[in-house]
């Protein structure tokens, strides 16, 4: 490549990434997840535990965020931790009670995974796989994602800038599969004594200036704290966002994760009702599965 070449990409950062840039590609594009639909003015909301721990957890829960209004299902069953003497995850068994789950509420599931070994079995069980933060630059892992064809959920990482999060999706892309939502889900800065994380409301906003590509939040990782998810969700809704992914526990201080982000079942369903109405003012649809199933 010339320097000429080189000089051009720098001065436009929207050509490294052609497939996802709005400017060749200036219409939304249109995720659908079961009744769950992503961009073009669609908004949906995903609910659900960190991580599945039980037949009981996961089912009340369902049933719990499916009657609150949303649309899709979390949970994970492999759990990617800091400590190695952490909940890991419930592995298949995780994933068959998502199936469960889904059955008994008709709820599509997304989940996590971690390892291109696990990619088939994953790709099996869920409706929609998520790529973690931690997993965002895993190259090679991108590409075999996109090779099952399945919807992906690409979390930005942690520490990534929005070109590298945009690049990543285009791997996706590159590799066939255009079903691709991002979630901006905080990043680390130096406030690390009250919060998680930072959550960068500005990337919701900017990437819908440089991409066609739905774009949700997840404001339980953004902060790291229960109390401030329900107004960084409707700040979230103010600043475009296609969609929320929220973590909800039935027992929040028994979680075996994440239980200080989770909200409880009572909050989440407050917080639907209060969503609604931000949505509308937004110009967006939802249709909450409680009032389409």
């Amino acid at each position: 490549m010339s320097i000429a070449s080189l000089s051009s990409i720098q001065e436009s950062p929207s050509r490294s990434y052609p497939l996802v840039s709005r400017q060749s590609h200036p219409n939304d594009t249109v995720v659908t997840v079961g009744a769950a639909r992503f961009g073009g003015g669609h908004f949906a909301v995903i609910a659900g535990p960190c991580a599945v721990e039980s037949r009981e957890q996961i089912l009340e829960t369902a049933h719990g965020v499916r009657e609150a209004g949303a649309q899709m299902l979390r949970g994970g069953a492999y759990k990617p931790r800091t400590s190695p003497y952490d909940f890991q995850g419930l592995g298949e068994g995780g994933l068959e009670l998502l199936a469960l789950a889904r059955e008994e509420t008709g709820l599509p599931i997304v989940t996590e995974v971690m390892d291109s070994e696990d990619i088939s079995l994953v790709a099996r069980y869920a409706d929609m796989i998520q790529i973690g933060t931690r997993s965002m630059s895993s190259f090679r892992l991108l590409q075999k994602v996109a090779q099952t064809g399945k919807p992906v959920l690409l979390k930005r990482g942690m520490q990534a800038s929005i070109r590298e999060w945009l690049l990543s999706a285009e791997y996706l892309l590159a590799n066939g599969n255009d079903r691709v939502v991002l979630c901006e889900r905080g990043i680390r800065t130096h406030d690390s004594e009250f919060l998680r994380n930072t959550f960068d409301l500005s990337a919701i906003a900017l990437g819908h200036l440089e991409t066609h590509l739905p774009i949700i939040a997840d404001p339980s990782h953004g902060t790291g704290r229960a109390d401030l998810v329900p107004t960084m969700s409707l700040a979230a809704v103010a600043a475009g966002a296609d969609g929320l992914i929220l973590e909800v526990h039935h027992n929040p201080a028994e979680a075996l994760c994440d239980g200080r982000q989770s909200l409880s079942p009572a909050t989440f369903t407050e917080l639907c009702s209060r969503l609604s109405a931000y949505v509308d003012l937004e110009g967006k649809q939802w249709s909450p599965f409680c009032l389409a199933g």
